[in-house]
């Protein structure tokens, strides 16, 4: 799994590439507190390059969501597709996770 980070004034967008599995997901966990500790407030998570994720994946992304809903910032996921939003709507967490259908979408949520 790849990670790169880019910038659309302060949100930040946070590419993931390849797959979400237990030998890596911790990965995009370790990231995400990091930017937090650098007080970044406002980020999306773009899953449009990830073909699979598994239960450990899918337990960093419950993790981030959670701990960013708790510092009352703003998340947003964005281009779920395929076997990843299979995963998603059967561990029934659409409704958990603050999904945008598009990049431009996500970007609108997270703005103030």
């Amino acid at each position: 799994m790849e990670l790169k980070i880019r910038k659309n004034g302060d949100i930040y967008i946070v590419d993931v590439n390849g797959e979400m599995d237990l030998y890596n997901s911790y990965k995009l966990k370790e990231l995400i507190m990091k930017m937090l500790e650098k007080n970044v407030k406002k980020f999306i998570i773009n899953l449009d390059q990830v073909e699979y994720i598994d239960s450990s994946g899918i337990g960093a992304l419950i993790y981030i969501c959670s701990t960013i809903k708790k510092m009352n910032l703003k998340m947003s996921m964005t281009n779920i597709h395929g076997s990843v939003k299979k995963v998603i709507e059967l561990t029934k967490l659409m409704g958990y996770f603050p999904i945008a259908n598009s990049l431009e979408e996500a970007i609108l949520m997270v703005k103030d």
